[in-house]
């Protein structure tokens, strides 16, 4: 196991503006830890400078506190998992997997010994003499996983490793990959744009916009709270509603905003004085919407989703001001063009001023 510091961490490409901009990131001995964002916002590369594929333009990175800023990536006992699998296909799935220590000259006894271990932890001892075009996508990750552990890195990078799966797949590689950290313990540091992965995944989860981090933290602190809207976009499915209001006042108990319909609501958040009759955006998750006859939310029904035990009602026309996705118990009955109105408990909105960032709660 190993932790991992970033420093100041910058990434240009030929003098253009930085995809990266001056990080500081801190993961702990053991922890998996899950980059998400949309595409474009810097992940890959953040990955890619601890990897040592890319020379950050300024600050540094430490492994167990030693500086690997400018190491090769031979150096930094690292082992790193790519979206495309980059299997052999000349080779069997044990020689592929044997690749990295056969590279090293390691003796046969160990290379046998250590593949029949990690075959044995990935469930491949019955695939070990196929090749790749022989296995299904789900296999051939396997693999990849298993040239990537055989030489016991100290931490263990995966970029994107489910993106060319089905959703089936998808969903039983995040258990292997839950498994898989559980059994070696290792210090995991996995990118992907997908929240479902980094909820059910991460220790904690690090969210990035514009080459920026915007938030670290646990996943249920950070879908309760969103330090910014980028982050209350990035986790949640549905997305967390999001409304322009303007705030109309403001007591030591919260604030009051009103509505685009001009209904207005209350907010267990702490606002400067000064900030009354200034807009701002009003966050609500769909399952924190209450049926409520006169409530300040609401609209006719314009799509409706019965999803098993859950039922989504998107009220409004999509892309309206005042358009909101409601959480329904799975037995309500609703028709299309049903005008429903709802409300919510004053601690379960959320305020963002007009920079995007998170005002205080009035509750602790």
């Amino acid at each position: 196991m190993s932790s991992i510091a970033v420093e100041g961490l910058t990434k240009s490409f030929g003098g253009a503006a930085p995809v990266l901009h001056p990080t500081d990131l801190e993961i702990e001995d053991g922890e998996f830890v899950v980059i998400v964002g949309p595409s474009g916002c810097g992940k890959s590369t953040l990955l890619r400078l601890l990897a040592g594929l890319e020379a950050p333009t300024a600050g540094r990175v430490l492994i167990d506190g030693r500086d690997v800023t400018r190491a090769d990536p031979a150096q930094r006992k690292i082992a790193m998992v790519f979206q495309s699998y980059a299997l052999y296909p000349h080779l069997t799935v044990a020689e592929n997997i044997a690749f990295p220590l056969r590279m090293a000259r390691r003796d046969k006894a160990e290379v046998a010994r250590k593949v029949a271990e990690v075959a044995e932890l990935l469930e491949l001892g019955s695939l070990l003499d196929r090749r790749p075009r022989a296995l299904s996508g789900g296999q051939r990750q396997r693999v990849s996983i298993g040239r990537a552990i055989i030489r016991d890195p100290a931490v263990l990078l995966l970029d994107e490793p489910l993106s060319n799966l089905d959703t089936a797949l998808r969903v039983r590689m995040r258990h292997e990959f839950a498994r898989l950290h559980q059994r070696l313990g290792a210090t995991m540091v996995y990118v992907t744009h997908d929240q479902l992965e980094a909820m059910t995944l991460a220790n904690r989860i690090v969210v990035m916009a514009h080459g920026r981090v915007e938030q670290v933290g646990e996943p249920l602190d950070l879908y309760a709270r969103p330090a910014t809207i980028r982050v209350a976009e990035a986790i949640g499915s549905p997305a967390m509603n999001l409304l322009p209001v303007t705030v109309a006042a403001v007591d030591e108990a919260g604030a009051t905003v009103t509505l685009p319909g001009g209904a207005t609501c209350r907010i267990a958040a702490r606002l400067p004085a000064a900030d009354m009759g200034k807009a701002a955006t009003l966050g609500v998750r769909p399952e924190h919407l209450r049926p409520e006859p006169g409530g300040a939310f609401g609209g006719r029904v314009e799509l409706f989703e019965r999803l098993g035990p859950l039922s989504f009602a998107h009220l409004g026309e999509r892309g309206a001001a005042g358009a909101v996705v409601a959480q329904l118990p799975s037995d309500r009955h609703v028709t299309l063009g049903e005008a429903i109105c709802f409300s919510v408990a004053p601690e379960n909105a959320q305020l963002f001023d007009g920079e995007g960032v998170a005002y205080p709660r009035a509750i602790p």
